[in-house]
């Protein structure tokens, strides 16, 4: 029996597709929201580049038209949650990593959001975040992202408690804010208000009254 590396990935995309197959119907109540436009042409793009990197493979994988469609329909569920620019860099990082024919899982696994936008992934969010000197507001965060992660953690939990408890609330937070991020939302840093080198004191009646005598008697 053929049980090369090869074989048994084809073996997983049939199964994939199988299942893709059963759960056609999906129960009222219950529906996986449709992919845009954009995850569409990424998701056409990311066949076309499989096309060509895995040429034997892709077509004993995907050998006529209604199998690959059918096919583009289970990524088209499973990678939903990803923007089509996220969808692409993870599979071409996939064809980077892989002589064989990536499945729609290990494409998944490399959709990772903070590192298309070229923000720190949550781990090294989360470090920074603990690490980061008071004040907050003042120190020179590598993104936004962190900060408002941090804050919405509440700084006290992840400085006193321990990693393996706080870098899921932690990393949760940051994830909300990657996706509010990737999709066109933007976060700005409040500006703190520079504090005057003088400070003007208004001036009592009495005062007011002798320099505007004086004022008068200069004119």
């Amino acid at each position: 029996m053929d049980n090369t590396p090869s074989t048994q990935l084809l073996n997983r995309v049939t199964q994939q597709l199988k299942q893709a197959s059963s759960d056609s119907k999906t129960p009222a109540g219950n529906q996986t929201p449709d992919a845009t436009v954009e995850q569409k042409e990424a998701i056409n793009q990311i066949f076309e580049l499989f096309r060509f990197n895995y040429h034997n493979q892709f077509l004993k994988a995907f050998p006529d038209y209604d199998t690959m469609i059918m096919a583009k329909r289970l990524w088209s569920r499973l990678l939903v949650e990803y923007s089509g620019e996220v969808i692409m860099r993870a599979a071409e990082k996939a064809v980077k990593e892989s002589r064989f024919l990536p499945s729609v899982h290990e494409v998944l696994e490399r959709c990772d959001t903070a590192e298309v936008l070229g923000l720190p992934n949550a781990y090294a969010a989360y470090i920074e975040a603990c690490r980061a000197p008071s004040p907050k507001k003042e120190y020179r965060w590598s993104h936004p992202a962190v900060y408002f992660a941090g804050r919405a953690s509440d700084w006290y939990f992840i400085a006193n408690t321990p990693e393996d408890k706080a870098f899921p609330v932690y990393k949760r937070n940051y994830e909300i804010l990657l996706k509010r991020i990737q999709n066109g939302e933007e976060l700005e840093m409040e500006i703190a208000k520079a504090i005057p080198q003088t400070i003007e004191h208004p001036l009592e009646n009495k005062e007011q009254k002798q320099r505007l005598a004086a004022l008068r008697e200069s004119l």
